[in-house]
C-alpha cells in the first residue's frame, strides 16, 4: 500500500520475505529503492529496522504515515458466533484485545504476518477461521468483513519510510533528517548534544539508544530532528559531527505527515 504511494504506476515492484533481505537487495543494487517500517505510534520503534540502515548503509529520501485499521474478515457468508479461530500477527491481536473480549468462543491465534493468514483462507476455503487484516487485503483476496475497525486505539499510524543507498535524490526543501551519533562515556556528554540542537532552533522528535555490539556497555545515539531554515540545521549538523565520536547522516528529506 505504501509502495503505490511512494512510486507511479507501471513501477517494478520486487518483493522481499523479510526486512533483512529487503536491506540487502537496496545495498547489493538489486532495486533502487525500498519501503521500509520504522516505527508504529502504539508499538514504538522497530528497532532492527533502525539496525538495518545502520548496517547497510541506507539513506532515508522520504517518509509516509499510514492508518492502520485491523478489520476481522473471514469467507463470505460467515457470521462472527461460526468464527471459532481469529488468525493475525501478534501485535495486531494485542492491539484488538478489547473487541474479542466480547466473544470468548473465539480462540486467538498467533501468526507471521496479517494479510498472509487472509490469502491462507482464501488459498484453502477455510471456514470458521477469522483473519485480522486491512480491507485492501479484504478485497484482494476477496474475503467478507464481519467488522471494521476493531482496533482498540482508533488512531493507530505506521511510519515508512523510502531507502537507498546513496544521496542521489534528496528533497530540494529540508525540514527533517535522522541522524546517528556516539558520544565519550563522560558525564554530560548527551547533555550538551541536546543542547546544541535546542540553541540551534532544531525540534528533537525522537531518540532512541541501541547498545554497539563490538564494546559492550557503549551506545549509539540514533535521532530524528526537525526545523524550519535549513541554516539553523546544518549549523548544529556541523557542531554535533565535531563533538561525536562517529558521526552518520541516515536521511536529511521533507518532513510527512500524519
Amino acid at each position: 500500500m505504501v509502495a503505490e504511494e511512494f512510486f507511479p504506476k507501471g513501477a517494478n515492484l520486487i518483493e522481499y520475505r523479510t526486512f533483512d533481505e529487503l536491506a540487502r537487495g537496496v545495498s547489493n543494487n538489486e532495486c533502487d529503492q525500498a519501503v521500509i517500517a520504522i516505527e508504529n505510534s502504539i508499538a514504538g520503534s522497530i528497532l532492527p529496522n533502525y539496525a538495518l540502515l545502520d548496517q547497510f548503509t541506507l539513506v532515508i529520501v522520504k517518509e509516509f504515515y499510514l492508518k492502520i485499521d485491523h478489520n476481522l474478515m473471514a469467507l463470505p457468508g460467515q457470521k462472527i458466533k461460526e468464527i471459532k479461530e481469529v488468525h493475525s500477527h501478534p501485535m495486531a491481536l494485542l492491539q484488538c484485545k478489547s473487541f474479542f473480549e466480547k466473544f470468548p468462543h473465539i480462540k486467538l491465534v498467533e501468526s507471521d504476518d496479517t494479510a498472509l493468514f487472509a490469502k491462507e483462507i482464501n488459498d484453502k476455503k477455510i471456514f470458521g477461521m477469522a483473519a485480522i487484516a486491512s480491507k485492501k487485503a479484504s478485497e484482494f483476496f476477496e474475503l467478507e468483513i464481519i467488522s471494521e475497525s476493531i482496533q482498540t486505539i482508533k488512531n493507530n499510524v505506521t511510519r515508512f519510510v523510502l531507502v537507498q543507498s546513496n544521496f542521489l535524490e534528496r528533497e530540494s526543501l529540508l525540514t527533517k533528517a535522522a541522524w546517528k551519533f556516539t558520544l565519550e562515556h563522560k558525564r554530560g556528554s548527551l547533555a550538551t548534544v541536546l543542547n546544541v540542537i535546542s540553541d540551534c532552533n532544531l525540534n528533537l522528535t525522537k531518540i532512541q539508544s541501541l547498545p554497539i555490539i563490538e564494546t559492550p556497555g557503549k551506545y549509539a545515539f540514533f535521532v530524528d530532528l526537525t526545523f524550519e531554515k535549513e541554516k539553523d540545521y546544518f549549523k548544529a549538523k556541523s557542531i554535533v559531527e565535531i563533538m561525536s565520536s562517529s558521526f552518520k547522516i541516515l536521511g536529511e528529506y521533507k518532513n510527512g505527515k500524519f
